[in-house]
Formats: C-alpha cells, sequence, structure tokens
C-alpha cells in the first residue's frame, strides 16, 4: 500500500513537471500568455496650449495600439465635424475640421485608441485659438474670371508689412491648365508676385487659392479669410517698339499683323526699354505732366488730351494717338516717353489690346523699366531668389 502510494504521488509530479519521452527527452512546455502592452496616445496641440493658429495641424500619434475615436468639441460643448487622415509619419493621424476653426476659441479634442486585446486607452487636450490683434485680406489682380494677357503676373498686396513671408507664400497655392514653372517673389514687405520664367502659355486656365484665415502675417495681424480667384491667359500678343527703327512690330501669337510707324520718347524724355504690361485702356485720356513729378506750368509741362490710351506702366508711358506728331512717326523719337501713332492706327492696336499684352521697348536711350509691374525685366535666377520658400 506504502509503494503503490509513493507510485502515485511520483506521477503526479510527473505530470506536473512533464512527460518523459522514449527517447529520455522532456517536451517543450506549454506557451503562456501575455498580456498586450497598453496603447499610448498623444495629443498636438498640448493641454493647455494657446494662442493656437486656427490652421494648424490638430495630430493624435499613437503607438502600441490604433486609433478608434476622435472627437471635438468647441466651448459650449458642441461637436466640431471633422475628418481623420493619415499623418506625414507612421502612427500619426491628422483631424481636419470640415469647417475652420475660430478665432479666440477653446476646443477639447478628445483621442481613444485600443491596444491589440481592445483595450481602450484615451487622451484629451483642451486648447485655445489665438485671438489676433486684428486680422486682414490682401488685394488680388487678376481679378476672378477676367481674362488677361500672356504678361500678367499675379499680384498680391497686403494693407501692412508681412514679417512671416514664408508662413503666407506657403499659403498661396497657383495652379494652371498648362503647368509652368512659376515662383512667387517678394516685391517689397506689402507686395508680392507670380510669374513664370517665360511668358504665360497662351489659352491656360490659372487658379490662386490664398488660404490665408489662421495665417500669421506678423505684428499680431492674422489672415481673415481665404479666397480664390480664377482667370484665364488669352491670346499671345507681343509687340516690339523699336526706336531705333520708329516701327510698332504688333504680333498675334507669332504672326506679325501690323507694323505701324512710331514715334518713342525724345532724347530729353527717352522711353525706358524692357517688356512693358499693359494695365489699362482709355478711349479718352488727358497727359499730365503732374502725374509723374512735371509741374503743368513748367516750360516741359503739359495738359494734353489723346484718344486711344494703352497705358504700358506707371511711370506715364503709353500707346496712344498722338496727330501732331505724324510727321515724326517713322523718323524720330519726339514724344515725352510715349509711344506716338496716328489716332487711326491708335484705334486699331486700343481695340487689339488687352490688359496683360505686353509690348517691349527696345534700343532706346533711358535705362531698364521701372514700373509698378517691371516684373519681366528681373533675371530669373535673381527673380527665384525673391522667394521666401528657399
Amino acid at each position: 500500500m506504502r509503494r503503490t502510494a509513493a507510485l502515485v504521488t511520483a506521477g503526479a509530479l510527473a505530470l506536473l513537471s512533464g512527460c518523459t519521452g522514449a527517447g529520455g527527452e522532456t517536451s517543450a512546455a506549454a506557451p503562456t500568455t501575455e498580456d498586450a502592452p497598453p496603447a499610448q496616445v498623444s495629443l498636438l496641440p498640448g493641454d493647455g496650449a494657446a494662442d493656437v493658429a486656427p490652421s494648424s495641424p490638430v495630430e493624435i500619434s499613437v503607438t502600441d495600439g490604433e486609433l478608434s475615436e476622435v472627437t471635438v468639441t468647441d466651448g459650449a460643448g458642441a461637436a466640431v465635424p471633422g475628418q481623420v487622415t493619415d499623418g506625414p509619419a507612421e502612427g500619426t493621424e491628422l483631424w481636419t475640421p470640415d469647417e475652420d476653426l475660430a478665432y479666440g476659441t477653446t476646443y477639447t479634442l478628445t483621442a481613444t485608441a485600443a491596444n491589440a486585446d481592445d483595450e481602450r486607452a484615451e487622451a484629451r487636450s483642451t486648447f485655445t485659438t489665438v485671438t489676433p490683434a486684428s486680422v486682414s485680406t490682401p488685394s488680388i489682380g487678376p481679378l476672378d474670371g477676367q481674362t488677361v494677357g500672356v504678361g500678367m503676373p499675379i499680384r498680391v498686396y497686403f494693407d501692412e508689412p508681412i514679417t512671416d513671408k514664408a508662413a503666407v507664400e506657403s499659403h498661396l497655392l497657383v495652379t494652371s491648365s498648362t503647368p509652368t514653372d512659376g515662383v512667387w517673389s517678394w516685391i517689397s514687405d506689402t507686395e508680392v508676385h507670380f510669374r513664370p520664367s517665360q511668358y504665360w502659355p497662351a489659352q491656360t486656365d490659372v487658379t490662386l487659392d490664398a488660404d490665408l484665415f489662421g495665417v500669421p502675417f506678423g505684428d499680431g495681424v492674422w489672415g481673415e479669410k481665404d479666397r480664390t480667384v480664377s482667370f484665364r491667359v488669352g491670346e499671345r500678343h507681343v509687340s516690339v517698339a523699336d526706336a531705333s527703327t520708329h516701327r510698332l512690330q504688333v504680333y498675334d501669337g507669332d504672326t506679325l499683323v501690323q507694323d505701324f510707324p512710331m514715334s518713342a520718347g525724345s532724347p530729353d524724355n527717352p522711353s525706358y526699354n524692357g517688356p512693358h504690361v499693359v494695365t489699362e485702356l482709355n478711349a479718352d485720356r488727358v497727359m499730365d505732366s503732374s502725374t509723374y513729378g512735371v509741374p503743368v506750368d513748367s516750360p516741359e509741362g503739359y495738359r494734353t488730351p489723346v484718344k486711344w490710351a494703352v497705358r504700358l506702366s506707371n511711370s506715364g508711358e503709353f500707346v496712344h494717338g498722338a496727330p501732331w506728331s505724324v510727321a515724326q512717326q517713322g523718323r524720330e523719337n519726339v514724344s515725352h516717353g510715349c509711344i506716338n501713332l496716328s489716332n487711326e492706327n491708335a484705334r486699331w492696336f486700343y481695340e487689339f489690346s488687352q490688359p496683360g499684352d505686353v509690348v517691349e521697348i527696345v534700343n532706346s536711350d533711358a535705362g531698364t523699366l521701372t514700373s509698378d509691374i517691371a516684373d519681366w525685366t528681373v533675371p530669373w535666377d535673381q527673380w527665384q531668389a525673391g522667394s521666401a520658400l528657399k
């Protein structure tokens, strides 16, 4: 009886410690189950963050788990609709509101994730968006729906100097039906232009998305709203006004359609060289020397009505009718800097022209054009250097 009890005890111990096979080897121990590590959730903006830009990304990072739910509520507890998309790095997600977050508002972000055992982890962040000292909306040219010539740059004008140019420029997105190599270049602290390395391709649709709401301009000024401007680049009209031959050659695309006798600026008032961009057309206009600093009652002053005036610059240069200089047109330069044509020829050019057309003045004794749109006189590498996004 005692021997039998000893065998039973030994057998029980064998069962507890594992069975021994015929070869004397012990089989592997039964696997043990370990708990999955808990999911970890981190949020950006962090809890208590203040002065958050409404345009800043709301980022959720999850380790050892997967994101299962995201909610955002405003200060009144109302849900803010939005979408979750993959973030820039592995394990991150971005929450984007369906409509822009507001300035000066408190929001609560709650994110839930689950680990491999479906155990939940939650993180919560309450943050407040910035309250601007002021907001601003820039002016944009061309206007929405306008058709322009191949020389018209996109121009954005701000009311106050921009100190964070890179932030602003990164939110100015240009797309076109014919792709270009266009680049933004800052003309001043309050003005930035966009153009390609060459004139725009003809018959191109262009859209500027100025997504400037929630973007800091600097010194407490923030973008007031987003704007979208779409325009069309029409026919290619690039004319050449040669001050040495006294001819204005007008091209429609690659075809020479007119070769007019003209008179450019006199030796005392030479026309500026370089590509001029048409900005304005007036069937009737009074030429006034005081607009560029010469008093009307001075010896060089004048105040003269003209017909069919096509503005080329803000330096007082136009193509216009000048019946008093018809005898000199095609022979010598006698104007105050304008391109003089007969009234008949000036009317034809006026009716042919559109804002954004180009008139390249060459072989004049003056220097290079200085104007509000002197963009095409800037070498391409210098133009690119004017971007704030290096």
